[in-house]
């Protein structure tokens, strides 16, 4: 795999939109979208990317797009997948988008029964770790410690107090075709795997860290290098899972700071260095099961 914005087409596909300045959300669509090009159609549930990208009487997106259930990402692009085939229409792509809420909580349930059917679909997951278009309520992937409106940092309760469920290797205990982590602090990484995904038959599913700076307070032009940092400091992975096999791709020879990705964020800013060393545990603990079961 060689894909890089040298080779990257020219042409967008989804521009003009209402995010926020520093969105990896829309970062992660505009360049899933540059990859896949015109032969595609995405849906979009309830969400950021729905919010900002449908504003009547403007669509920001070039290809065919349509908004979806919140709950039903997954069961729109199998009905889109059908009619395609009725129609004897080939050589396109079902691409969905959908934030960590409505992948994790409201979607899952549908995203497990296209797994199950093998639906031939590209799922994009991008996770900002919050419900950021209702409030910056916590979701099932909101990590440990952050604050939102919902997990309030106080004397009694500081921040959130479970851990980030672990959607990668849930899709991939379903059997899926081809499963990979992605961030946008490493956009070759993505482009690659987003055409990868693009050449294999099945459900594919693509699960891309995209920080909000809205909603984990740090400046707009911080997304992409606090993007590279969570990856860096070890508290998220970049890997895939293809043929029954976890693929770990990318393996720091030494971590970054951890107290130094958390401190940047507004959302970590009330935790104490017990707080931070229980997350330096856990990754470690993480670590250990990577190490001792993926292949690099």
């Amino acid at each position: 795999m060689s894909l890089n914005a040298a080779k990257l087409r020219e042409d967008e596909y989804f521009y003009g939109h209402k995010a926020c300045a520093g969105c990896g959300g829309s970062l992660a669509v505009r360049i899933a979208l540059k990859v896949l090009g015109d032969r595609s159609i995405a849906v979009l549930p309830a969400g950021c990317m729905s919010a900002v990208g449908f504003n009547f009487p403007q669509l920001c997106f070039a290809n065919n797009a349509i908004i979806s259930t919140f709950a039903g990402t997954a069961s729109m692009m199998t009905g889109i997948r059908a009619g395609l085939k009725a129609k004897g229409i080939e050589n396109v792509q079902t691409v969905g988008f959908a934030g960590d809420g409505g992948t994790a909580d409201i979607g899952l349930q549908a995203l497990s029964g296209a797994i199950d059917r093998n639906d031939d679909v590209i799922y994009i997951c991008y996770d900002n770790e919050a419900y950021m278009n209702t409030g910056i309520q916590k979701s099932s992937l909101t990590p440990f410690g952050a604050k939102t409106t919902t997990t309030p940092a106080g004397k009694n309760i500081r921040g959130n107090i479970r851990p980030k469920k672990n959607m990668f290797e849930i899709v991939a205990a379903h059997g899926i075709s081809y499963a990979a982590t992605a961030s946008v602090g490493y956009l070759n990484d993505f482009m690659n795997k987003v055409e990868k995904a693009s050449k294999i038959k099945g459900t594919k599913y693509i699960h891309i860290i995209a920080p909000c700076p809205t909603g984990w307070g740090i400046e707009t032009k911080e997304t992409v290098d606090i993007a590279k940092e969570v990856v860096d400091c070890g508290l998220w992975y970049l890997a895939e899972y293809e043929n029954e096999k976890f693929k770990l791709n990318y393996k720091p020879k030494e971590f970054s700071d951890v107290k130094d990705y958390l401190t940047r964020q507004a959302r970590f800013k009330h935790l104490n260095d017990e707080d931070i060393d229980f997350i330096i545990k856990s990754r470690d603990e993480k670590w250990k099961k990577i190490n001792e079961s993926f292949e690099y």
